[in-house]
């Protein structure tokens, strides 16, 4: 029986994206009918493989996308989160795959089914940009997001705290104003997708939260004031509101977290 590790590391060195999606979507089956052994055979790539396109540019260097109100502005704003969904692919099988062995079946199980949604997201985004003619790949991306995940590889609590509770909870804040964006706009259909991508967003923050503090009650630590430390010390953003408060507290992100952050 071939091994989670391995197959995992298979899917990260997976360069084209619609390949990716179908190989995460499949990790997820695999391992929840018992086809993976809990075998974590072979270290993950330092940077999971990409495609020739899109042109990946420094953060600095994006060009403005504008607010979504034209059609093309509103492509552009698809693409992005269609590129933000498909490096969140990598997180998740890279969470599973470098911190299986220490935290054990479910936290695996947790976060192949993280990657299974974000490739399922990754898809919808990526079909509804043909229907509008254009298709992933077509604008630049930048790779802001894996950076998060180099600073964190050396600690399962880092990675917890700075990736679901920092940039996906994120999503729970700015997600509701871009629906309203594209409902505003007429696009009702792209609005429906990322109302449920952000019901699916709110249960991959409370996955991370969930590991973060059983991983501080077996060190001894409190989550709050952990949190507060490793975001200081891993995150170069800025956590700042506004935060969309009831979306975060269904996460398990409760105000103790957030005080103090702005």
């Amino acid at each position: 029986m071939p091994g989670v590790g391995a197959a995992i590391r298979a899917a990260l060195l997976t360069a084209d994206p619609r390949a990716k999606a179908m190989a995460a979507r499949a990790l997820a089956r695999d391992w929840a009918a018992g086809r993976l052994a809990p075998r974590f055979d072979g270290t993950m790539p330092d940077i999971p493989a990409r495609p020739a396109q899109p042109v990946l540019l420094p953060p600095h260097a994006m060009p403005r996308r504008g607010r979504g109100g034209s059609e093309r502005g509103r492509i552009a704003l698809i693409h992005a989160l269609a590129h933000i969904e498909c490096v969140a692919i990598d997180l998740a099988l890279d969470a599973a795959g470098r911190f299986g062995a220490e935290r054990g079946a479910e936290f695996v199980t947790d976060w192949l089914g993280v990657a299974a949604d974000e490739a399922m997201h990754f898809a919808l985004l990526a079909r509804r940009l043909v229907t509008l003619g254009s298709h992933y790949g077509a604008m630049p991306a930048h790779d802001g997001l894996w950076e998060a995940a180099q600073a964190t590889a050396h600690d399962v609590a880092a990675r917890l705290a700075v990736v679901p509770m920092v940039l996906e909870a994120r999503g729970l804040d700015v997600t509701p104003i871009t629906i309203t964006r594209f409902n505003d706009a007429g696009d009702a259909r792209t609005a429906r997708i990322l109302e449920r991508i952000l019901a699916d967003e709110v249960r991959h923050v409370a996955v991370g939260t969930r590991h973060f503090r059983l991983v501080c009650a077996e060190r001894g630590d409190s989550p709050p004031e952990t949190w507060h430390k490793l975001v200081k010390q891993h995150f170069r953003g800025m956590v700042k509101p506004p935060f969309n408060d009831s979306a975060r507290r269904s996460a398990g992100l409760s105000y103790e977290f957030m005080a103090g952050v702005a």
